[in-house]
């Protein structure tokens, strides 16, 4: 990216303090923006998190520190119900991990959709200087690119779509499909996870549309437009997260969990509460497992992190009594007056004290059903000791399973093979899980988020203007 170049971040929300949601967003991905930010001197804008009491979106609230200026806005009541818990996570989000029976589809919602993005057209534009490197992310998004060029932008514009695109077959159940590719079509880069969602635009847009597609560079031509199509396996900030085993927090929490377990081995879940983390197949493994191998209650516990995310969605309310339910019945079945199996706790914890947990446990459990990328399988490798690593099972459907081949890889639907799993991982000899580890390792520390900004910004920064 050339020097000069102020380089602008459009997302939902701002990584800013205090914002309603952004705590979510603190992580090594907004680690990395704010880098990235502040070595050009440039602009994140997108949502505050709040809601207008005006009514009205808009609104922009500007501040500056550390180099770097924020410009948030507040949404409408409306807009809120119809773009963010309508539109974008109540059709998008399901539709883009498969789920075309919890998919909805409004045209109210649509509307409210196509609404904001131009409303966050309207209001950046004029914000944008005519040599800004501008990078918009994820799918509540997806046609801003288009609506910027419509208002006469010239920068060159980068998409990265943080969860799965979904397959062909299922992508043309959703309404005025064309339309929300063509829109995406606007941007000189666009980025993926992995290889297969990768793979899956490209099907689209050649057997779709009728584009012109070149599978090789990822070239897109549709109407006399070129789009660059590739995959950036985004990774965790390897030196930030590796540090906090520093920290007294950190110890702190790995000792407290240590203590509680008493000698059991220690088997750990971290997981927004969502239907995509396969949560509830989840336990359906680890009731199997008690199931085929009840003398093994007294070696294992299994601890569930769940804090809950997007609560105004009904989807989200009955997934969490369901894990209640299911949690209840695993521990009324098991528990001794000295032994619970199931301890699921449903709140977040700081990055510190993950790091401390995840460290204290013997297996590390990430079985999503569907998922972009998952960057909690690549903390707990990274929190592991060397000399007495843990064992991470992990989803095929996760995009990391094409990085971490050396995780024990399960069907998150298959309870028999989840129990088969973390039997495995219980009785994995030492040497097993330290040659696993040192694989795993290395593609954790080398693929970091450092390099998965620098080399997308590289690519979009060589795209002609």
């Amino acid at each position: 990216m050339s020097a000069d170049a102020r380089l602008v971040v459009i997302s939902n929300r701002v990584a800013v303090p205090k914002a309603r949601g952004a705590a979510g967003a603190q992580g090594g991905l907004a680690g990395a923006l704010h880098s990235a930010l502040k070595s050009r001197k440039g602009l994140w804008f997108g949502w505050s998190g709040e809601e207008s009491g005006s009514g009205r979106t808009g609104n922009i609230n500007t501040q500056t520190a550390d180099g770097v200026t924020t410009a948030t806005i507040d949404l409408s009541e409306r807009d809120i119900e119809e773009y963010y818990n309508g539109y974008a996570n109540s059709t998008l989000w399901p539709l883009f991990h498969y789920r075309l029976d919890l998919a909805k589809y409004e045209r109210e919602t649509g509307k409210g959709y196509e609404r904001v993005n131009e409303r966050f057209a309207e209001l950046v534009t004029p914000l944008l200087k005519d040599d800004d490197i501008v990078w918009v992310h994820d799918y509540h998004l997806i046609p801003l690119g288009e609506r910027l060029k419509s208002r006469g932008c010239k920068n060159r514009i980068g998409f990265f779509l943080h969860i799965p695109w979904p397959a062909t077959r299922l992508f043309v159940s959703l309404p005025y499909h064309e339309r929300l590719v063509r829109t995406m079509l606007h941007y000189d880069l666009v980025g993926f996870q992995t290889k297969e969602w990768l793979d899956s635009f490209l099907h689209y847009c050649r057997t779709e549309l009728g584009a012109e597609v070149d599978e090789e560079s990822g070239e897109v031509t549709l109407d006399g437009r070129t789009t660059m199509a590739r995959a950036y396996p985004i990774g965790i900030d390897w030196d930030h997260f590796s540090g906090l085993g520093q920290s007294k927090a950190s110890w702190q929490a790995e000792q407290r969990l240590k203590d509680s377990t008493r000698g059991r081995a220690a088997m750990i879940g971290v997981d927004r509460l969502d239907y995509s983390k396969g949560l509830p197949e989840r336990l359906d493994g680890i009731s199997r497992f008690f199931d085929k191998y009840p003398e093994r209650t007294r070696d294992l516990v299994f601890v569930q992190i769940a804090p809950p995310s997007r609560e105004d969605v009904d989807s989200y309310q009955a997934i969490r009594n369901t894990l209640e339910q299911k949690a209840g019945q695993i521990n009324g079945a098991r528990s001794e007056v000295d032994l619970v199996p199931v301890r699921y706790v449903n709140r977040g914890y700081q990055h510190e004290e993950l790091y401390g947990f995840f460290r204290a446990s013997k297996i590390g459990l990430v079985t999503p059903l569907r998922d972009g990328m998952n960057l909690v399988a690549k903390e707990y490798i990274a929190a592991q000791d060397p000399e007495d690593p843990g064992v991470l099972i992990l989803s095929r459907f996760a995009g990391a399973a094409a990085q971490l081949e050396d995780a024990v890889l399960v069907n998150p639907h298959s309870p028999d093979d989840l129990a088969h799993a973390i039997r495995t991982a219980l009785d994995m000899p030492l040497e097993e899980r330290k040659s696993r580890y040192e694989k795993l390792i290395g593609t954790v520390r080398d693929d970091n988020v450092q390099d998965w900004t620098e080399n997308f910004l590289n690519d979009l920064d060589r795209v002609p203007a």
